[in-house]
């Protein structure tokens, strides 16, 4: 009886190391991005944004995002209060590679109203200045942040930002990102983006 039960737990330890060791399957387009904080993992509606989803992939496939950063961030008390205030981390290219950031195409702006996709905790989205201006910036929005979908006040064109993207896993991390020391709305010390990789690249024809 001892041999059996020995031999049971032997089976139930080795399916458990099976299973832990397999691979998550993503349904939509999947992305990691790493950082001394932890890794956040991020996916992305290409059926909704399609323009903005294939721009941002290639750009991680071509390896712009190795060695970028979180740099910039809006937190509510650093914010006045007559006016609209939210939470979000921006990071991308500007501070490492201003050069390659200078030569990127703007992406067509696909609007929430395009979209049907929101800026809820968790998005992910393009920042930019003028309509059609956004490529390789991106920030992830804390707590729920309507002033950045179509018609809000978080640009004085109405237009809104381009959501394409949610973070499934890895909010604790956007959380600590936010909450370290900054001065007005950059970070003291740029969080180093160690890289963005691609979790369920599509196969090779």
């Amino acid at each position: 009886m001892v041999f059996l039960s020995n031999k049971f737990w032997g089976i139930a330890a080795l399916i458990y190391l099976i299973s832990c060791g397999s691979q998550v399957e993503y349904t939509q387009p999947t992305v990691e991005i790493k950082t001394d904080y932890g890794n956040i993992i991020v996916e992305l509606y290409p059926e909704k944004a399609p323009k903005t989803v294939a721009a941002f992939l290639s750009y991680v496939e071509s390896g712009y995002y190795k060695n970028s950063s979180f740099y910039r961030v809006l937190k509510e008390e650093d914010q006045p209060s007559n006016a609209f205030r939210s939470e979000l981390i921006q990071g991308g290219i500007f501070q490492t590679n201003p050069t390659l950031l200078s030569s990127l195409q703007g992406i067509p702006l696909e609007t929430t109203q395009m979209t049907g996709l929101k800026h809820v905790s968790g998005a992910i989205s393009l920042a930019r200045t003028s309509p059609d201006s956004g490529s390789s910036e991106f920030f992830i929005c804390i707590g729920n942040q309507p002033a950045y979908d179509y018609g809000g006040v978080a640009n004085p064109d109405g237009l809104g930002y381009a959501a394409f993207g949610k973070v499934i896993k890895g909010m604790k991390v956007v959380r600590s990102i936010h909450s370290t020391p900054s001065d007005g709305t950059a970070f003291d010390r740029f969080i180093e983006i160690s890289d963005i990789t691609y979790l369920n690249p599509p196969a090779k024809k």
